[in-house]
């Protein structure tokens, strides 16, 4: 008999990682055929509140710890181009955040920027990025109804603040923070986004 030989199966190549680049609006709405399209919001609210009766808290900024335990920010993907990005954008708050945001809509003027994700193994997606300025008490009344919401302990698993101080110790805070993990570009957009809104401290500088 001649020598047994085992077999040993050969693990699947790996999918491989998407080409992500940054679009114009216009060239974004462009893409149709084979392209979905998502929206999200970054909603924050001047705060004056001190930490510790010492440290300003300056913006309150939400994000969300998503079903599979990265963080983003509210919204999802959207029936453009049978409807606006907006309308799209506002339901999605909607199902994800409550009643509460039945006080404020994201509109055009509130949008950022676009992101354009391809890749062989998966669908094609473009993320448009909106940042809408609430007062304190929309914001916290988004807070206070957001368990009651259609997705909650679903799609989303609760809302965060993100903290924009950094301690003396250089790390807590802020830094500590941005160690998380993220949904897609959602860290390069937070980081962008209180960086161009003047949400930090006058003179911060943050390590990409």
């Amino acid at each position: 008999m001649g020598e047994r030989r085992s077999t040993v199966e050969r693990p699947a190549p790996a999918p491989a990682p998407a080409r992500v680049r940054r679009v114009e609006l216009e060239e974004a709405l462009a893409l149709r055929t084979n392209w979905r399209h998502a929206c999200h919001a970054l909603l924050y609210a001047p705060d004056p509140g001190l930490l510790f009766r010492r440290i300003p808290l300056r913006y309150a900024v939400l994000m969300q710890m998503r079903f599979d335990g990265r963080l983003g920010f509210p919204g999802g993907f959207v029936n453009y181009p049978d409807g606006s990005l907006e309308d799209g954008l506002n339901r999605e708050l909607s199902e994800e955040l409550g009643e509460a945001v039945a006080a404020f809509r994201v509109e055009r003027a509130d949008y950022r920027n676009s992101y354009a994700s391809a890749a062989s193994s998966s669908p094609c997606v473009v993320a448009h990025f909106y940042a809408k300025r609430l007062t304190l008490e929309q914001l916290t009344a988004v807070e206070r109804g957001a368990p009651l919401a259609q997705d909650h302990g679903l799609e989303v698993l609760g809302l965060v603040r993100v903290p924009l101080y950094t301690l003396q110790d250089g790390v807590s805070g802020l830094p500590a923070f941005l160690e998380n993990t993220f949904i897609g570009t959602a860290r390069e957009q937070l980081l962008e986004a209180i960086q161009d809104l003047g949400l930090l401290e006058s003179g911060s500088v943050l390590r990409p």
